[in-house]
């Protein structure tokens, strides 16, 4: 406890500096340590634990998920007879991708922090200690055999693809490197190539770590294979939705990774019973998560779970400001995924006003861990789920199914439904790619994946899918991406910002 404690004194003090001259620049730790740090394999694990806490404070810092993943395509609407319901109109800002004026100072939902999801200062703080932690395993470590370095450096390797991959959905074009104190100016490199280089990375390191791990305190919250895998299947599915020329093989190494993750046997879909075991985490169905439990005091943003937005009395308290949710979805987008009257998952994630369009409509997928005596303003208690074997599954058969693997592509896609105890999907229900489509924005509801699907698939260009739909000119501008902090353009001549922001949004 003592080494984490000194790592974590040491590591912020690293990232805290004052930026330098020169681009990305980032004081070496041995500067800071007399070179005595990375001495054993605990000094290892405790910059693992701290490398991700790096990047969960990105999500925790504001209400992430369901900014960046739930509500820009319009959804979702605030209930204006809800506590302090002006602060929750922000939903609304997002659906209209009104982001310029969600993120600027003087708005009564100020305390969410939405301008912070601009700044990817966080994401290279994190990449810079991947970077020096595998520069360290490679120079050799006391203690650490030549098979838990290559594990340890295939998890600084999924962190540093990782951030990458969540600034690619953010901000398109990134600045890409791996070498560790890196410091010299760089351009915003193309993005598909950013993350076929990302690709390349992990799939160097995939085997050199476990499925999964016995220890069930490490399932889903240590990166595994199962991780890696995720993470390539998902950087696959995205490029393939902006090279098409190269479609057809990001469709096809997706279904490998897919096959390959079903075949190891280390997952499975836990049943509908047992969901609150599933969010609260660790579960056999998480293949990488953010675990946090108030049992070690761990301190989460009372704003950003999704939860705050979709539940009430009594699952919120006190009850006068929790009377109704702060937000709903649209009862006629509801009604459109949930047709089926024999799927568990209407009555098992809502409550009977699930097609209710106001706050009396409530999303109990994350209630079942929550506080059940006092009075405290507290969300339940559960972890920020990133990916989980039943989305991959849906990703896996999206992959088979443009690739004419339909076959396969419904096994998987009926495993998910027969989890929800849903009637298995049949010729009957018309297209298999639309059906999988729906089928993840089913089971992924709340989940922060529902306006991604959206962009890299272009459904955002059609009213059929979404109610905020971008024009071809707006999406070819990057009107799917945020704006980026304006300190990204400090020392560096070959930086730009996102143009479509620039240029007021519209």
């Amino acid at each position: 406890m003592k080494k984490v404690i000194i790592y974590t004194l040491v590591i912020t003090a690293c990232f805290c500096l004052p930026s330098c001259k020169k681009f990305l620049n980032i004081q070496p730790l041995d500067k800071l340590t007399g070179n005595n740090y990375f001495q054993s394999k605990e000094d290892v694990v405790a910059n693992i634990y701290d490398l991700s806490r790096i990047v969960f404070s990105k999500i925790n810092e504001t209400h992430y998920v369901g900014a960046v993943g739930e509500y820009r395509s319009g959804e979702v609407l605030h209930e204006s007879q809800s506590d302090n319901a002006p602060s929750r109109e922000y939903v609304e800002y997002l659906g209209r991708n009104d982001l310029l004026n969600l993120i600027r100072r003087g708005q009564p939902w100020d305390y969410y922090n939405f301008d912070r999801i601009t700044d990817w200062s966080g994401y290279y703080r994190a990449i810079q200690g991947a970077n020096i932690l595998i520069s360290k395993l490679e120079e050799g470590v006391p203690g650490v055999t030549e098979t838990e370095k290559g594990q340890f450096k295939a998890e600084a390797a999924f962190i540093r693809s990782l951030c990458y991959f969540t600034m690619v959905r953010l901000f398109g074009d990134v600045v890409y490197y791996t070498d560790a104190f890196h410091s010299t100016a760089l351009p915003r490199e193309n993005f598909v190539s950013v993350l076929n280089k990302c690709i390349a990375d992990l799939n160097s390191y995939k085997n050199q770590i476990p499925f999964t791990y016995g220890d069930p305190a490490l399932k889903g919250v240590r990166a595994s294979r199962g991780s890696i895998i995720a993470l390539m299947m998902e950087m696959n599915m995205w490029n393939a939705g902006f090279d098409g020329a190269n479609a057809k093989k990001y469709y096809q190494a997706t279904a490998d990774l897919g096959k390959e993750l079903v075949a190891s046997n280390a997952y499975r879909l836990l049943p509908l019973s047992d969901w609150s075991t599933v969010i609260k985490g660790r579960s056999d169905e998480s293949l990488f998560e953010f675990y946090q439990s108030i049992n070690y005091g761990d301190a989460v943003l009372n704003v950003a779970p999704i939860a705050d937005m979709f539940l009430h009395y009594p699952y919120k308290r006190p009850e006068y400001t929790h009377r109704v949710s702060f937000a709903y979805y649209r009862g006629e987008y509801m009604q459109k995924l949930f047709q089926d009257g024999g799927d568990k998952r209407i009555t098992t994630w809502f409550n009977e006003d699930i097609f209710a369009d106001n706050g009396k409509f409530m999303m109990l997928k994350y209630a079942k861990n929550s506080f059940i005596v006092g009075e405290e303003d507290a969300n339940p208690d559960n972890t920020f789920m990133i990916f989980r074997y039943g989305g991959e599954l849906l990703l896996a058969a999206e992959a088979l199914a443009n690739i004419d693997e339909d076959a396969e592509a419904i096994k998987l896609v009926n495993m998910v439904r027969n989890r929800a105890g849903a009637s298995p999907y049949t010729s009957s229900n018309g297209d298999l790619k639309e059906f999988i489509f729906y089928e993840r924005s089913r089971e992924l509801i709340g989940e922060g994946h529902h306006y991604f699907d959206l962009v890299r698939t272009k459904r955002i260009l059609n009213s059929q899918y979404a109610y905020n739909v971008l024009t071809s000119d707006k999406f070819s501008r990057g009107a799917w991406t945020w704006p980026i902090n304006q300190n990204a353009l400090n020392n560096n001549p070959f930086m730009k910002l996102n143009d479509y922001w620039v240029n007021g949004g519209n």
